[in-house]
């Protein structure tokens, strides 16, 4: 595997959002562990930072994950120190929706309020004039999981953003399929962020609908998140192929469907490469049989750790 190209030709193929003239490679990069511990304040190693978005672009990255409550304020910064003016055919995706608190926390916000002053948040940090996209965050029960809060309301402030020449188009993060549906009475949406990998797979059937109206799906936590994946299954097809697990659990994503895109995050440039190679790797088929079982692995371990 080669880890550095810039051809276009590489990295996952690439992927243009529906009704717009924006194409990605399909491996791209979230930007949330450019900022300090508990994705708040700065990073402990700010020109490391800079270095892995540089490299990462230098490597044919073109589409990068942020938000300005990722610090807050921090990633963005960094971004537009590291890669201002940005170079042509780079998409920056944000999302609003929530804020900080002082103690870290996460606080769920969609107020007309909150949702203005965010996009002009995410413009000065980033120094642009207008955002590729912006994702509105919806929130579930954990925060995680998705719910069924309705959208109307929050959405139609940001539509009337995008009216006014701030955002060119829009996305969605941690919805339901009936959410999505209800959005698009509303405005377009170019792409949805859920959680999603080779062991969570609650939006299979979701994906596959997204891809019949060649709308993105961009999994967020695709290693896992703060918990990283475990399983027998992706070490073992590891081992046989001579790579990491998390490169398989990167490539099964990458071969699950045309319309998914990657974000991983990392704040090293050796893991950053270790991400990018897995754009060039290609699972046999007997590989992919035994990772496609791997989630109901994992569900049956959860069920024997529950009763325990």
């Amino acid at each position: 595997m080669n880890p550095a190209t810039n051809d276009g030709t590489r990295r996952g193929g690439n992927f243009t959002f529906p009704g717009t003239s924006m194409t990605v490679r399909r491996m791209g990069y979230g930007a949330m562990q450019l900022a300090g511990p508990g994705v708040f304040g700065p990073p402990r190693d700010p020109d490391g930072a800079v270095a892995v978005l540089r490299e990462a672009v230098a490597a044919g990255v073109n589409h990068i994950d942020t938000s300005d409550f990722y610090g807050p304020h921090v990633t963005n910064q960094i971004i537009k120190k590291a890669l201002h003016p940005y170079p042509t055919g780079l998409v920056i995706v944000t999302k609003v929706g929530a804020r900080r608190g002082n103690d870290k926390s996460w606080i769920h916000d969609v107020t007309c309020r909150n949702l203005t002053s965010s996009v002009h948040d995410n413009l000065r940090n980033l120094g642009v004039e207008v955002l590729d996209v912006v994702n509105l965050r919806a929130w579930g029960n954990d925060g995680q999981a998705p719910g069924e809060e309705p959208l109307a309301e929050p959405l139609s402030v940001l539509a009337e953003l995008k009216q006014q020449g701030l955002i060119r188009h829009l996305g969605l993060s941690n919805v339901t399929p009936k959410q999505l549906k209800e959005a698009q009475t509303i405005t377009d949406i170019v792409c949805i962020q859920n959680f999603y990998n080779v062991v969570h797979r609650n939006d299979d059937g979701f994906i596959d609908d997204l891809a019949r109206q060649k709308i993105a799906y961009v999994p967020f936590f695709p290693l896992g998140g703060f918990n990283p994946l475990q399983s027998a299954s992706l070490d073992s097809v590891a081992e046989s192929l001579g790579v990491t697990p998390m490169q398989v659990a990167l490539a099964w994503l990458l071969q699950r469907s045309p319309n998914v895109l990657l974000i991983p995050g990392t704040s090293s440039v050796q893991h950053l490469l270790e991400n990018l190679a897995a754009a060039e790797l290609s699972l046999p088929a007997d590989s992919l049989a035994r990772l496609d079982a791997t989630a109901a692995e994992s569900e049956q371990t959860t069920k024997s750790n529950e009763n325990s």
